[in-house]
């Protein structure tokens, strides 16, 4: 793959770390564009979604390391390797979501619209940044001798990648659930019934249960939970749950009000 995007002079550009930037760019702007059409203030959504975007790097982060603490602990110099990678999806995810609850309830937005208007954001963006993870060597999955399996040969890429091995691109595994979950809820707007909340949820629902499947080809460190599921597959499952009990909860509560009706409603 190629780790290294360009050097400009002294200045080294790494694939990962422009894509994750566009990953977040991009995403913000989809929610932008969405929050137009359901009448929300452009400029909270702005400031929301750079509250989101600095929890969600923090998150990742605090999430990586709480996986691999020991080997932190035992060599402070990893500490350098966890500032430049982009951590864990999933606390980037939680931390972030914690966030917006605040900032929403703080400003008064509408709590369940203005989570769906961010929701497909995050697909398309989780869609870019993976490519980011493929090109950097990281989040890489088992070896395996599938004609469709990648093999990596770049020094310069991740170094716990195995060089030379084939393994599955579960990378690209997790950016095609990604994208065609993007597909899905923008299908499901269209579809009557809608109700505030019922993208967002949606969207934990189905990449809750993507991501609980995509683990078991992965091959890298992520940490073990009573030694059975690692951590991404735990929360997993306690996220598919509760999306769908909220889907069932909003869903009745709201008797399959459109957006624009339940605006006031979802506050």
């Amino acid at each position: 793959m190629h780790p290294i995007l360009f050097e400009l002079g002294p200045i080294t550009f790494y694939s990962y770390g422009v894509l994750l930037a566009a990953a977040y760019l991009i995403g913000l702007q989809l929610a932008l564009v969405r929050s137009r059409s359901r009448g929300l203030d452009q400029q909270r959504v702005m400031d929301l979604g750079i509250w989101i975007i600095v929890s969600a790097l923090a998150g990742a982060k605090l999430l990586l390391f709480l996986v691999d603490y020991r080997q932190y602990l035992a060599n402070p110099r990893e500490l350098g390797n966890l500032l430049r990678s982009g951590g864990v999806f999933y606390g980037g995810l939680i931390a972030g979501v914690g966030v917006a609850l605040w900032y929403i309830h703080r400003h008064r937005m509408p709590l369940w619209t203005t989570t769906d208007v961010f929701a497909p954001g995050i697909a398309l963006g989780h869609v870019v940044g993976r490519l980011g993870c493929l090109m950097a060597g990281c989040c890489f999955g088992r070896p395996t001798s599938m004609p469709w399996a990648i093999t990596f040969r770049d020094p310069a890429a991740n170094s716990n990648v195995p060089l030379g091995v084939p393994l599955h691109p579960t990378q690209l595994y997790e950016a095609g659930a990604e994208a065609v979950i993007l597909m899905l809820l923008l299908a499901l707007e269209r579809r009557s019934g809608d109700f505030p909340g019922r993208t967002f949820w949606t969207y934990m629902l189905l990449y809750g249960i993507s991501r609980f499947g995509i683990e078991f080809y992965r091959g890298d460190s992520r940490g073990m939970i009573l030694g059975a599921v690692s951590t991404s597959q735990f929360v997993s499952l306690v996220v598919v749950p509760l999306a769908g009990a909220m889907l069932l909860r909003l869903g009745g509560r709201s008797g399959g009000t459109p957006h624009g009706a339940a605006r006031r409603a979802a506050a």
